[in-house]
């Protein structure tokens, strides 16, 4: 019999959910919940066997929309108690220092990720509360919290520590955790089989790239730097996200234009990055106004391909040289423009691109540099749900030794 994962992400208004298969790694349904919680209808999308299921109607919470989730499964398939599911995996932005490794959905666990919504206020609460309807819809399946700052935990003291006021720091738990590490971690496990080369003393750089973006360094598998820190603004340009910027700006639209927290919160985060320097945060509009000649986006596409070579800069020197450059998500995966013009920065230092392999689109991992490139440079795409389904199944098959079929209060 078939064993699967059900993988959700829940957001402040939305869920994403992925019907996993444990053996094959292939994803047999998916979809989305839209709009929750707001005034206007809410939107389901429910994809299986290649036909999509679409509904419109309020949804006034998380409960009600992953109950009709439920209900799509049952309605249009797969059937859950037909799919051998073995745990329903939740996403989570911030675990903290408390989270090390993925972990079993209990009421201390719940009010846990509750607790560091101060240090991801728009990820954890959303997040928490998923996991907790699905814990009472499904109480005899096991639910697991699979966390994206795991991975970087293992970062090195010297690079996960700010040189703050360190009593301030110990007191507020201040420290770069890092984000997207279930894709880092995904990406840099696949890139020795992808390339052709052991894992053991290879040296690489991960380029997370799409509305939200993270670079990271690895060496043997293991991180030894990331671009983003205690919140996800950290690091490279974004979508609507400003990335590294000197933290006195801050003090100067205080003192000057008279901003509040809230509204310094929403500037950076939400209202700058491309969509702030451009009007949008889709890299293909902003290539659309550079083919037609707007020199504001092409100034910004120029800062942020110049934050990215920064980083592979940073990086390589850090760990003493780089075997491979790996480009993933949206924009790392689809984006030719981008990938080219960044290798092009690297072209002095010996790294050369196939210009015919990069332009070709494709799903599948590849190499895309020439064969006497100082430096590979691959695509691989991210597969962050499949990596939450095995860390999952093997939580809960370990809490079902445990606790046999009564899993922890």
């Amino acid at each position: 019999m078939a064993k699967t994962v059900l993988v959700i992400n829940s957001g402040s208004s939305s869920i994403k959910y992925q019907l996993v298969d444990l053996e094959s790694g292939e994803g047999l349904a998916s979809g989305l919940v839209e709009k929750i919680g707001e005034p206007i209808d809410g939107h389901y999308k429910h994809e299986y066997n290649g036909e999509k299921h679409e509904l419109e109607e309020p949804i006034h919470d998380h409960e009600q929309g992953l109950k009709r989730v439920l209900g799509f499964f049952e309605e249009y398939g797969p059937k859950l108690s037909d799919a051998g599911i073995v745990a329903v995996g939740h996403r989570v932005v911030q675990g903290g220092s408390l989270f090390p490794k993925p972990a079993l959905v209990t009421d201390k666990t719940i009010n846990q990720v509750k607790d560091l919504a101060v240090l991801a206020p728009l990820h954890n609460g959303p997040e928490a509360k998923g996991a907790e309807v699905m814990r009472a819809l499904l109480p005899d399946v096991p639910q697991i919290f699979v966390f994206d700052s795991s991975f970087f935990f293992q970062l090195p003291k010297a690079a996960s520590t700010y040189a703050l006021n360190k009593e301030i720091a110990d007191q507020y738990h201040i420290r770069r955790y890092g984000a997207h590490g279930t894709s880092h971690e995904f990406i840099s496990s696949v890139v020795p089989e992808v390339i052709g080369k052991p894992a053991e003393g290879l040296k690489q750089i991960v380029l997370h790239i799409g509305n939200g973006a993270s670079a990271s360094a690895e060496i043997s598998g293991k991180p030894v730097e990331t671009s983003m820190g205690l919140t996800p603004l950290e690091g490279l340009v974004m979508g609507g996200r400003t990335g590294d910027i000197d933290p006195a700006v801050v003090f100067h639209l205080i003192r000057n234009a008279h901003m509040n927290v809230d509204e310094l919160d929403a500037l950076f985060n939400k209202r700058s990055g491309m969509m702030g320097m451009t009007g949008f945060g889709d890299l293909r509009e902003v290539h659309r106004l550079v083919a037609e000649g707007n020199e504001d986006a092409k100034l910004a596409l120029d800062v942020y391909v110049h934050r990215i070579v920064s980083y592979i800069g940073n990086y390589t020197y850090q760990m003493g040289g780089c075997d491979v450059i790996t480009f993933t998500a949206g924009v790392g995966e689809n984006d030719d423009i981008v990938r080219k013009m960044v290798c092009d920065k690297l072209a002095p230092f010996g790294v050369k691109l196939d210009e015919e392999k990069n332009a070709t689109r494709s799903k599948e991992p590849r190499v895309i540099s020439t064969p006497d490139s100082s430096v590979i440079i691959a695509v691989i795409p991210t597969n962050e749900e499949l990596a939450i389904a095995r860390k999952s199944a093997a939580i809960a098959e370990a809490s079902e030794d445990t606790y046999g079929n009564k899993f922890a209060k």
